[in-house]
């Protein structure tokens, strides 16, 4: 997805307000119908019959007719591809849609001349009964797009989406590999012994945050001093949300350009953020440390950076089996797991090679990604620098 900053007028921000909302009624609407079918009843209705009764809908209701059919059957469109992707097991179930999170619509059939340049940093889009809305032309437009999404996020900034095939970073041809340890402390270790971090909130900011919340805590619900505070808090959050897509780009980019083969664990995000709150008959435990791991973990951007390296480095991204990588030395490959002294340091009893953990847990995914690549009989390439075993150095970081 190629994204550009959306520059709406009011009426235009209301008529885009206006389509979201059509959309986000359609799928809800897709969503109960799934929800009531149990084994046994009668199959839910597929898209085509949800078509036809999207029809007898705007026939009924004229405020649903006021809205434009391409947006209300991509919403429909997009359902039906959630609930295949469920079906087939890459995806969650489709929920609820809620008013605030996750605005936005689809729209198909694009033609060339549906968007045009008008100066250096100002283009124009044309989205159906809203008329030309400008966007910031902050890189060039792909060429030969089909479709393109329309977001706002919770700071009440829209966005505009094309899509496009990203364009893939071209391999050095040195034949060196890279293993990338992905942390809390550390956004990602690198199997060379960089130590990168995701940028967050400054000191500052932090302090501002916890302001702003504790006033959310005594707002009353739906007054105005309430939904001032919440975009506040909004605000904040997507100056963290940009910082942390920005170095995410930025990062993975380097890591394309620089190496052959990128060794990544294989982690299941999804069940490691994973709420442990539990049920009233099960309650969770350790609930408030979990809910903390959730978010570094989220924060770290350990899903937005595989993503983004599969996208520009395809084909040269390995996934290795995280079992063990931080217990094994990389020295020798005892595994042990009182090696790891502390978040920080790894001192092993064996061979006594000391170093930071996380860089050590990096040259284990490099060496496992190495050799996936060599028995699959792929291009012959130079596994991650050895370490000597240092038994008087102990490397902080």
């Amino acid at each position: 997805m190629s994204r550009y900053r959306l520059q709406p007028t009011p009426a235009q921000e209301a008529a885009l307000l206006e389509h979201s909302g059509h959309a986000r009624f359609v799928w809800n609407l897709a969503v109960e119908q799934h929800a009531h079918w149990r084994p046994g009843r009668k199959s839910a209705p597929g898209f085509a019959e949800q078509c036809r009764q999207l029809t007898q809908a705007r026939a009924e209701f004229a405020w649903l007719a006021a809205g434009s059919i391409i947006v209300q059957q991509q919403a429909l469109k997009d359902f039906a591809l959630a609930m295949a992707n469920f079906f087939g097991g890459t995806h969650r179930r489709p929920t609820f849609r809620k008013r605030g999170h996750g605005e936005g619509f689809r729209i198909v059939s694009v033609k060339a001349h549906d968007v045009r340049r008008l100066s250096r940093n100002v283009g124009e889009v044309r989205v159906p009964k809203v008329g030309w809305v400008r966007f910031r032309w902050s890189r060039a437009v792909p060429e030969g797009v089909k479709s393109y999404r329309v977001t706002r996020d919770r700071a009440g900034r829209w966005f505009l989406a094309f899509a496009a095939i990203p364009q893939s970073v071209p391999a050095p041809g040195t034949g060196e590999i890279v293993g990338v340890d992905r942390g809390v402390a550390v956004s990602a270790a690198l199997s060379t012994g960089e130590l990168l971090n995701a940028p967050a909130l400054g000191e500052r900011e932090r302090a501002r945050l916890r302001r702003l919340l504790r006033k959310l805590a005594r707002a009353r619900r739906g007054s105005n001093r309430r939904s001032k505070v919440k975009a506040a808090i909004a605000r904040l959050k997507a100056r963290e949300t940009d910082r942390r897509r920005d170095w995410v780009e930025k990062t993975s980019t380097d890591l394309a350009r620089r190496f052959d083969v990128i060794g990544m664990e294989d982690l299941k995000i999804s069940d490691m953020t994973r709420s442990a709150r539990g049920t009233i008959e099960a309650p969770g435990r350790n609930v408030c440390q979990k809910t903390g791991l959730n978010r570094g973990i989220l924060a770290s951007g350990w899903g937005q950076l595989f993503e983004r390296l599969e996208q520009k480095a395809p084909g040269r991204v390995v996934k290795v089996n995280p079992a063990y990588t931080s217990q094994r030395c990389s020295a020798c490959g005892v595994v042990d797991r009182e090696a790891r002294e502390s978040q920080a340091c790894f001192r092993c009893r064996s061979c006594g090679y000391a170093g930071n953990a996380d860089v050590n847990a990096a040259q284990n995914i490099g060496h496992a990604a190495g050799h996936a690549v060599s028995a699959r009989e792929g291009p012959r390439v130079a596994g991650p620098v050895h370490r000597e075993p240092q038994r008087d150095l102990l490397l902080v970081g």
